[in-house]
């Protein structure tokens, strides 16, 4: 199934993919999908293109004026295509278990419903340069808060839990406590990242992007009278 934003076009810059300082930023350790086994090799995925790198730093300044000893954690970054595809085929596995099935019994109709709510959350593992996933591109970054402990915050759902409560105001009408504190830390989340020029994916809470497909498409969602294009398109390399 292809995404609206996949219609934009792409002049990519050449910024280099490099490591994410590791003395700067709370990382989820180790990697969850690498402990799956997904087929990185020598890549990292904590890594991204220059400019993302710098607004991520910029971000995590923002935080830091707010609470000074909090981090942003870094649950995955950079994603080669094998990847993407590894866990596009083991998300579709366990979302069909989750429904009582079993992938290799399923009806037609059963594989189209569970297609669908995977790629709701999952982008397409697409070779084609044209409509490179935004986590092959290295753009995009899956992000969550980490108090002064280096303890990741409980934003009222698991990052890749395929459910309505991934949505980023899920909670923004509740009157319980809890999930109104789960609501302040992702709007808290979400404010540090737009301010310093990301876009938040519309489904994922954790999911934010600059420069890549997506970026570009919610940056002209909100201002119908731009042409913003993505500065950056799919890139390979072993760091």
């Amino acid at each position: 199934m292809s995404k609206p934003y996949q219609t934009i076009p792409i002049e990519d810059c050449q910024e280099p993919l490099i490591p994410i300082p590791t003395t700067e930023f709370s990382f989820c350790s180790p990697h969850p999908y690498a402990q799956l086994g997904a087929p990185y090799g020598d890549t990292s995925p904590f890594c991204l293109r220059e400019g993302v790198l710098q607004r991520l730093q910029t971000a995590q300044n923002y935080l830091q004026q707010k609470h000074p000893h909090w981090r942003i954690q870094i649950f995955d970054a950079y994603r080669p295509i094998a990847v993407q595809q590894f866990m596009v085929d083991h998300t579709f596995t366990e979302t069909a278990k989750a429904n009582g099935l079993h992938p290799d019994s399923m009806t037609p109709s059963q594989r189209q419903e569970i297609q669908a709510q995977v790629e709701k959350f999952w982008a397409p593992p697409s070779h084609n340069p044209a409509t490179p996933p935004p986590h092959s591109t290295g753009a995009a970054v899956d992000i969550t808060l980490a108090n002064e402990s280096d303890e990741p915050l409980n934003l009222g759902s698991p990052i890749d839990e395929i459910s309505p409560r991934s949505a980023p105001d899920y909670f923004a009408a509740s009157t319980s406590p809890p999930e109104s504190h789960y609501h302040q830390l992702r709007f808290l989340l979400r404010e540090v990242m737009l301010a310093a020029e990301f876009q938040q994916h519309p489904a994922e809470w954790w999911h934010f992007s600059f420069g890549d497909q997506l970026w570009a498409w919610l940056t002209n969602q909100k201002s119908p009278a731009n042409s913003t294009v993505a500065r950056y398109g799919r890139v390979e390399k072993s760091l």
